[in-house]
């Protein structure tokens, strides 16, 4: 009995180190993945990169679905390209640290990750789905997101007269795509307007919270 206990004890230490160091290359792993995204800032390019192998798969979103996911499941891949423009380089951070917050970091490398990849590839996520297995009228925040996103890049442009990082992709890509497909989705869908609400008033407050942000680090600076 003590043989086979000390047998069990053996091997249960043997399966608990197993684990521990497991656990441990995972978590050195991860460490490295996030040190080449964020650290390294390579998460532009691997965006744009999924991106355009998104775009390779909505023929067949076009094919066996209806033109509304289409529409909506364009949105994510033409959003990825977008932030290739507007981040590659640390264009828009630098950006917005020097003029809006006068050479202050209001806007450090891991928030704008997590904003573009929570606030972005998140809800367009969220919005696929909800339009598959609800309604497609539910998925209309996919639209309003990069529209929303457009006219703050060009009423900054516009503001200040000069170019600012997405701006181009914003202007080509986000007003004839998201626009249409806003208008495509809604009228297939009759959205109503509770639809429309909820998908502008996320689309807002997901800007809203960066401008947010951006001036309580500004405020925390002084």
């Amino acid at each position: 009995m003590l043989q086979i206990e000390a047998v069990y004890l053996q091997g249960r230490r043997r399966v608990d180190a197993c684990l521990y160091d497991g656990g441990g290359v995972l978590s050195r792993d991860m460490k490295h993945v996030l040190d080449w995204l964020i650290g390294k800032w390579n998460w532009p390019g691997a965006a744009a990169f999924c991106g355009c192998v998104l775009l390779l798969l909505a023929p067949i979103v076009w094919a066996v679905g209806d033109e509304s996911i289409f529409w909506i499941f364009l949105q994510l891949p033409i959003y990825m390209i977008h932030q290739l423009e507007e981040h590659a380089g640390d264009r828009f951070r630098t950006f917005i640290n020097t003029t809006l917050g006068g050479g202050v970091e209001v806007l450090s490398r891991p928030a704008t990750f997590v904003i573009n990849s929570v606030g972005v590839w998140g809800l367009d996520l969220i919005s696929l789905y909800l339009a598959v297995f609800v309604g497609p009228g539910w998925g209309l925040m996919a639209m309003y997101l990069p529209l929303v996103n457009a006219v703050g890049h060009i009423g900054q442009a516009i503001a200040m007269r000069c170019y600012n990082p997405g701006l181009i992709t914003a202007v080509f890509t986000f007003l004839p795509l998201a626009g249409w497909g806003l208008f495509v989705v809604s009228r297939a869908s009759n959205a109503t307007w509770l639809m429309q609400a909820g998908g502008l008033g996320v689309a807002l407050m997901v800007h809203i919270a960066i401008v947010v942000h951006v001036k309580r680090q500004l405020s925390r600076s002084r």
